[in-house]
């Protein structure tokens, strides 16, 4: 089964833009055995907040005071608008739309950023998103949900085929209402990228960040405290 969906920023699509500079995990870092990603207050049970504004987050992302030494901005692409096609995961072809392939999720309030480390093709990215507690339990599940759904599929981006695996990693404990993480490796003309993705979801406030998996496993927690500031 295929579908087509237009690609922008997040999740795959992110790393589809930058599969042609990146190599294997250069980290060395160990990754554990899949577990049960939703952790926390029971689904359904959540806990309604009033929505963040698009500036508030703004100001809540991780800067390179945040990072240390060895970071760099990121410049943020241009939105695309190249088709994609998923093949063989009937799960994303459900979701349809960016969803399918984790573009920007469309809620109303959004922030993001992006760095590079250590003039090395590893990378870490941050993005924040706010609306009804319901509404981002709701849909991030079911993204996740689909995306480690499918083991093994194939996204063929610009006419060039990407094969992708993916699996569920062990949630964090690194507070937050619910939370979700996945390893997924992209390989292309001879090149893997493997990219860990962790999203939390804490009130009104969703957090997810991806990259390099070192990095994203050094960083969460400090992303976390400082987007969940009330």
């Amino acid at each position: 089964m295929r579908v087509r969906v237009a690609t922008t920023a997040l999740g795959i699509t992110a790393v589809l833009l930058a599969l042609p500079a990146c190599s294997t995990d250069p980290t060395g870092a160990k990754h554990q055995t899949p577990s049960p990603v939703r952790t926390g207050k029971p689904y359904g049970a959540v806990q309604e907040t009033a929505p963040i504004s698009s500036a508030a987050l703004e100001s809540r992302l991780l800067d390179q005071s945040d990072l240390g030494s060895g970071y760099l901005p990121k410049p943020q692409r241009p939105a695309q608008h190249d088709d994609v096609t998923v093949v063989g995961c009937p799960a994303l072809s459900e979701l349809g739309g960016d969803a399918a392939t984790g573009g920007t999720l469309t809620f109303p309030h959004k922030a993001k950023t992006a760095f590079t480390y250590g003039g090395s093709s590893s990378e870490i990215s941050e993005d924040l998103y706010s609306d009804s507690a319901k509404k981002l339990s709701d849909s991030i599940g079911r993204i996740f949900d689909a995306m480690t759904g499918c083991p093994a599929y194939q996204v063929i981006a610009g006419g060039t085929p990407i094969d992708v695996t993916s699996r569920k990693l062990p949630a964090p404990h690194a507070g937050g209402d619910e939370q979700w993480s996945q390893l997924l490796t992209f390989t292309a003309a001879g090149r893997s990228t493997v990219v860990k993705q962790t999203a939390i979801r804490d009130g009104s406030l969703l957090l997810i960040v991806s990259g390099s998996p070192a990095l994203v496993d050094r960083h969460l927690e400090t992303a976390l405290a400082k987007a969940a500031t009330r």
